[in-house]
Parts: C-alpha cells; structure tokens; sequence
C-alpha cells in the first residue's frame, strides 16, 4: 500500500520481465498506520517472494508520528538494519545497487554496500531532502540542516548515477554535483484502470470530489475539511487513507453529520482504480508547495479520467496546466479553492468530459510506467559492463 511502494514493486517487475535479475531489501510492512504488520513483529529478518521476487526484510523502529524525531529514528533504524544484507548482497553480485530516497541515509547504506559488492549506486531521488523537510517544517536552518545538505551532496557525487521523479529534482541533483541523471516519473500502471467507462456527471446529485492518499502534515486534509463549506458548495468529498492526521480527522468529524464528508478506510492497491473511478474529479493538496514535489496520486488521477483540483504549485501544477487536465489554486488558499469548486458546478458535462479524456491521454501517452521503466531499462543495459 502506497505510491512509492507500488511505483518501486512494479518497477522490479517490469526490470525482470526485461531480462534483469533483482533483489530486494526492505523493512518489515508497517506503512501506513507507523506500525509493524501482524506476522512480522518481533523479528529481525524475513525472507519472502512476492511476484515471483525474492524479498528480504529487515527490522525498523516504526513510525508515522508527526514529531520529527521519531520519524528520524524510523529512517537511521533501517537505513542501520539494512546493512545486515552484506553477505546476501556479495553472494548476489549486483550490477547496480538502486536505494530509494528519503530516508537519505539509506542511500549511504546502498553507497556502502555497492562498495563491498564491487557494483554501481545509483540513488533514486523522490524528494529532495533536507529541502523538502525544511519546506513542511519539519526542519529549520542551522547547524543540523547544513550537515544534511553537505552529506546530501555527498551521496550526488560519490553515487555512479541519479533518478529523479521531476525535472526540478534532476536540475537540483546536477546543479549539486550529480553525474548520469535522468528523469523517471512516478508514472502510472495505465492497464490497471482498463476497467474505465466515461459516464456523464448527473448534475442533479452533488458533485463527488475523491482524495485517497497518506493523511499527512504535508498534505494537510485536516485544515481543508475545516475551511470548507461542503455542504453549502452542494458537494460530497470522499477521503481514504491513513496517516498521521487520521484520528484527529476521526474527532473532527466525530458528531457531525451534515459536514458532506465520507471518512472511509484506505484500500489495497489493487482496489485503487475501481475505488476512485467512482467519483467525479479529484482534490490532491498540499499544504506548501514543495520543490520538486509531484504527488504520484496525480498520475493515478489521470489514469482514472479523474480531472484534478490541485493545490501543490512547482511542477505538479505545471503539468496540471500544460495537459489541460484539471485546475490550479495556490496552497492552503481555500477561498480559491471553494470558488473552484463552486466555478466546477457551472460547468457542462462536455467541458467536463474534455478534460476526462485529456487525463486518460495524458497518462497513456506520457506518463505510463511501461515508458518510464523502458527508460530505465535502456540505461542499464548501456552502462553495464
């Protein structure tokens, strides 16, 4: 469960399915309720096969608190257990040894386990840290934020190559010393949503906006369920997930029943498409815009047919803009977002149902994982010896 977790998994497949061998190494499951998965607990190590992938897990201290500390200690914890893998990794032989960041400091695991495998790192940059930290707040300036900076350009520098899932990312990594980038989008698996039929909006009945994602700091559903009027705007907004913000979103809502928002349980990754296809459009948000930061729930929302009200600003809206999927309002501006809304109620099924099949177009023609992944597949094969 969850973007980054389906974007790495299939990833492996698809490089498998190209003619590569993979392993993985990973912590125990506990995203995203911050807590080890049943089965799990109290070990130190796990091996399993997941789609035909061998699997080895590691123990990690879990954590989805919002304070910054426990979060730490979650990343050093694994980023440390990791390291245990040495001797399966020296068995394995890797051409390339590819870690996920953040947590930064896995990188360097994956910087040090390529140097005792004779292999090449390569660091797959989904957000930019310490910058997106010190964007959200989760961090501020000073003598912690520079060490970070100085051993973020570290691992740019020492690692053999660098992905990054925006075009922001990969001019910051360069711009910091990083050699072969390239740009690989989170993207999205296009044939799971092979199930969509477009069907006219009944403008008779509310409008049904969805969010289904991580209920975190960052994305801050909290404060928008309580800065805008639903009920009055004659809309419905349907939330899944889990996160950090859940229980007070729980006691938020506890008691009011005339608010037109649905707390619903998250869903597997497998029931995704069929779960969000059931909406009208979606609302993706972010407290803050984020350097470099395109939520992947965006790709997903193209594939659904979902146009997309995002709150995000960078690059994200850019693509929002460029592909004519959606609309675009600042951060936590939720006068702006209202309007939009309100604006959304005025429009015709045809104006609606443009910007549905410019979402299903976009995601086919530019942001499919199978293009994403073949693009990585190419690099591989040409750099390895």
């Amino acid at each position: 469960m969850g973007a980054p977790q389906n974007r790495l998994l299939e990833s492996a497949i698809g490089l498998k399915n190209r003619g590569h061998e993979v392993m993985i190494i990973t912590a125990m499951p506990n995203y995203p309720k911050g807590k080890i998965f049943d089965g799990y607990r109290g070990k130190i190590f796990v091996k399993e096969t997941i789609k035909e992938l061998e699997v080895n897990r590691y123990y990690l201290y879990p954590s989805n608190s919002k304070k910054s500390i426990p979060r730490i200690i979650s990343m050093l914890s694994f980023s440390i257990t990791a390291l245990l893998s040495w001797r399966k990794v020296r068995r394995f032989k890797p051409d390339y040894i590819i870690t996920e960041s953040p947590p930064l400091t896995l990188a360097y695991t994956g910087l040090w386990l390529s140097r005792i495998s004779g292999s090449k790192h390569i660091m797959n940059v989904s957000d930019i840290w310490p910058l997106s930290a010190l964007e959200i707040g989760a961090i501020s300036k000073g003598r912690l934020y520079n060490l970070l900076e100085k051993f973020e350009k570290y691992l740019y520098q020492k690692s053999y190559a660098c992905f990054g899932q925006s075009r922001q990312i990969i001019d910051h990594i360069k711009k910091n010393g990083g050699n072969n980038t390239i740009l690989f989008r989170n993207g999205v698996d296009f044939n799971r949503f092979n199930n969509y039929k477009q069907q006219p909006r009944n403008t008779s009945q509310p409008l049904r906006i969805v969010y289904a994602g991580l209920l975190g700091v960052a994305q801050g559903i909290l404060e928008l369920c309580k800065n805008i009027d639903f009920k009055t705007l004659n809309v419905e907004f349907h939330v899944y997930g889990e996160g950090a913000e859940r229980n007070e979103l729980v006691n938020f809502l506890d008691g009011k029943n005339d608010t037109n928002i649905y707390l619903h349980n998250s869903v597997p990754s497998s029931e995704v498409p069929d779960t969000i296809m059931q909406y009208d459009i979606t609302l993706i948000p972010l407290k803050k815009a984020i350097f470099g930061a395109v939520p992947s729930k965006i790709y997903e929302s193209m594939a659904a047919g979902l146009p997309i009200i995002f709150t995000g600003g960078g690059e994200g809206a850019e693509i929002i803009i460029e592909n004519k999927i959606g609309w675009v309002c600042s951060p936590a501006d939720y006068n702006s977002i209202s309007d939009t809304i309100s604006n959304i109620q005025k429009s015709t099924n045809i104006e609606i149902d443009i910007l549905k099949e410019n979402c299903r177009k976009t995601a086919k023609e530019l942001f499919n994982r199978d293009i994403q992944i073949d693009k990585i597949n190419i690099f591989l094969s040409q750099h390895h010896l």
